[in-house]
């Protein structure tokens, strides 16, 4: 895949538009970090882009979409749900395969919560539960990832090592932050985003923290 062509993506709520038209192309290999301040539209267009990639890649949300009632074993292979026969996924939630379970117990111990596995999602911290919705995005195995603030709740040296996954991880990404500075080391392309409309988007190499914060 060589990458993606986004082409007049609109949002609006309640009669009045939010987003767009926006056109922009994503190149294979990029990652693309979203900033602006809050309430800017980059929230909107992460959701637009999946609805436009229709289950090519793997999503963040910013709720994070967990099921409080199961544990986070199964809240994580929720990200290969559909890749499997409905046989599979049913034996799963009753007796989980030991490739499974090796495979997200893996994925757990690089994101410090290897202990976590069986307990339900429920229990769980804020910076705990992003940590299992990052670990179900990077279960999918899907080569891009629309993520929208995926390290909010998570602190500093947890915050760069998951960036860190997250680039090396996927071949593309488009990546909601907050915090630019962790917007400008991890990312390759800078789009922001003010009142829904792309008002700045350069290679992150040619941009400084200065340069952004006319965006807030």
């Amino acid at each position: 895949m060589s990458g993606f062509d986004f082409h007049g993506l609109t949002a609006s709520f309640d009669g009045e538009r939010v987003i767009g038209p926006l056109s922009f192309r994503i190149n294979e290999g990029e990652h693309v970090g979203l900033v602006g301040k809050s309430g800017a539209g980059k929230s909107t267009l992460i959701r637009l882009l999946y609805d436009r990639l229709e289950g090519k890649a793997s999503l963040v949300p910013q709720g994070l979409g967990l099921v409080n009632a199961l544990p986070v074993f199964h809240n994580v292979f929720m990200g290969q749900l559909d890749q499997h026969a409905t046989w599979y996924n049913t034996l799963t939630l009753i007796r989980p395969f030991r490739r499974d379970k090796d495979a997200i117990g893996a994925l757990l111990t690089e994101l410090g919560i290897p202990e976590k596995l069986w307990i339900p999602a429920a229990a769980l911290s804020g910076g705990q539960r992003q940590r299992v919705a990052i670990a179900r995005a990077l279960y999918r195995q899907a080569p891009t990832l629309l993520a929208d603030e995926p390290i909010s709740a998570l602190d500093g040296p947890m915050a760069q090592q998951v960036m860190t996954m997250l680039t090396n991880q996927f071949t593309t990404s488009i990546v909601a932050l907050h915090d630019v500075e962790m917007a400008l080391a991890h990312c390759t392309r800078i789009i922001g985003i003010q009142d829904g409309q792309i008002a700045l988007d350069q290679p992150a190499s040619e941009l400084t923290a200065a340069d952004i914060s006319v965006l807030y």
